[in-house]
């Protein structure tokens, strides 16, 4: 009976989806709501998720020549507004700082909804040569955005996240820049978290604020909502124009520089919930998981059996992320919380099992259960780690597939959103009032342009004009 609570206590998913997003994220105790209203504490089986995803990604920045760098968090309202479009665009979502200590402040100081202007106001007294470029910065922080509607790891007010922040001498370069991070985002998404994801341009009214293109990794969620995992923006010589920030090239020459800025957030853990998670809670690909085999004794009183867990754990923990679960509670219980928190692998162990010199292992993923001799567990759970990593990847990239459909005209269009929910494949003539119409209609959104683009038909699917661009539609978090 109890093992059963834990799991009526978690809103199935095609009952409520948002409800069963909340119960898991509070269930596996990931966060807990704040009295500071739209901000979350991320608690520590959240915040391990997190530490991996920054690792392994930061490895994969250092790896190409990035550098970590920090900066102030505050940035002054002058220099908010050089940048036109930039702060336009920002302006609803800034937090202002007024007062310091008990002396109201000259000016007034925004806290960093994202740190370009800071970037450009560094880059312009750290930058005098071409032997200066190019400058590939990045920043660990959190940024601070006033949202109407939050939801945890989706939307909140504060949230973690990096910026890349880069300079270089042509605009070849900054393009070249923008599209290298975006497929090392849509490569870290796919062999790490399982995600498979859309790479492709943002149309002009979708695009970062102040910036000449905006290129995004777009994945679908289980219940056939898009979601963008990342972005990667480059900015031409805007930025730099309204910063000052040149530099003196070989042919003794002042120029401007051409910058890019790309940046993935806390809102993938929101992503690995939402692709992965079932109806027990969460599933966690093994590279993301902060405890990868949880290990249950089995009559855990009994002579040795508890023993033989920490031995279990010992062999194991030299490869991977262990933990034994020797509390009071029923083995059903642990069962159930093991299955909740998502370790990909169980491993359970009891008197018999001892007696046979073996144990039992069970997949989160497909729950299949197999018997392993002691001897052979390492081993036995390297390959299965990997044999769930591939096979969660192959199942959202078929979910996803499965999900995504083509419409010709705007009547199949509609019918699609009405009756289904995932990706729609559609041609478009590039006319914002199109996007607009489609937006008000359907509450749908364009996803991206597509670097791979199909020909789905030769008119826009709302207008009927001729149209050059295949768009991915979808409604989104």
């Amino acid at each position: 009976m109890a093992d059963k609570k834990m799991v009526e206590e978690i809103t199935s998913m095609d009952v409520d989806f948002a409800q069963w997003y909340t119960d898991v994220v509070k269930k596996a105790e990931l966060i807990d709501y704040t009295s500071v209203k739209g901000c979350m504490v991320i608690k520590p089986a959240g915040y391990a998720i997190w530490e991996l995803i920054q690792r392994q990604l930061d490895d994969r920045f250092k790896a190409i020549g990035v550098e970590n760098v920090y900066l102030p968090m505050f940035i002054p309202e002058s220099l908010l507004q050089k940048e036109k479009d930039h702060v336009e665009g920002f302006a609803p979502e800034v937090a202002w700082v007024t007062q310091g200590g008990l002396q109201p402040l000259q000016e007034r100081l925004c806290v960093r909804p994202t740190s370009e202007t800071l970037f450009c106001d560094f880059y312009k007294n750290d930058i005098h040569s071409y032997r200066d470029l190019p400058r590939v910065y990045n920043q660990w922080c959190s940024v601070v955005r006033w949202e109407k509607e939050t939801r945890p790891f989706l939307r909140s007010r504060e949230f973690l996240w990096q910026e890349g922040h880069t300079a270089h001498a042509t605009a070849e370069e900054a393009q070249e820049q923008t599209i290298k991070m975006l497929n090392v985002y849509a490569d870290f998404c796919e062999d790490v978290l399982a995600i498979p994801v859309i790479k492709g341009q943002k149309t002009e009214k979708e695009k970062f604020a102040g910036a000449v293109a905006t290129y995004a990794i777009e994945a679908l969620m289980h219940d056939g909502k898009a979601l963008q995992a990342g972005t990667s923006h480059n900015f031409g010589d805007g930025f730099a124009k309204a910063f000052e920030v040149q530099f003196t090239d070989k042919d003794n020459k002042l120029k401007y520089v051409n910058q890019t800025s790309w940046g993935v957030t806390t809102r993938l853990i929101g992503a690995i919930i939402m692709v992965h998670g079932d109806n027990e809670g969460l599933v966690l690909p093994p590279r993301v998981a902060p405890i990868q085999i949880g290990i249950i004794p089995i009559q855990q009183k009994k002579e040795g059996v508890l023993d033989k867990a920490y031995e279990l754990k010992e062999l194991l923990g030299k490869s991977f992320r262990v933990k034994v679960d020797d509390s009071e509670k029923t083995p059903g219980w642990k069962f159930a919380e093991a299955e909740m928190r998502g370790y990909p692998i169980r491993v359970e162990i009891g008197p018999k099992d001892m007696e046979a010199g073996k144990c039992v292992i069970c997949r989160r993923d497909t729950r299949e259960k197999l018997e392993v001799a002691l001897s052979e567990l390492e081993e036995k759970a390297g390959e299965l780690l990997d044999t769930i990593q591939k096979e969660m990847l192959e199942r959202a990239r078929n979910r996803r597939d499965e999900n995504t459909y083509s419409a010709v005209n705007m009547e199949e269009f509609e019918e699609i959103f009405r009756e289904k929910s995932g990706f729609v494949k559609a041609m478009w003539c590039g006319n914002e009032e199109c996007e607009i119409s489609i937006k008000e209609r359907l509450s749908v959104t364009s996803r991206c342009i597509p670097f791979v683009q199909e020909h789905i038909g030769d008119t826009c699917v709302c207008c009927g004009k001729p149209a050059g661009k295949m768009v991915y539609w979808g409604r989104a978090y």
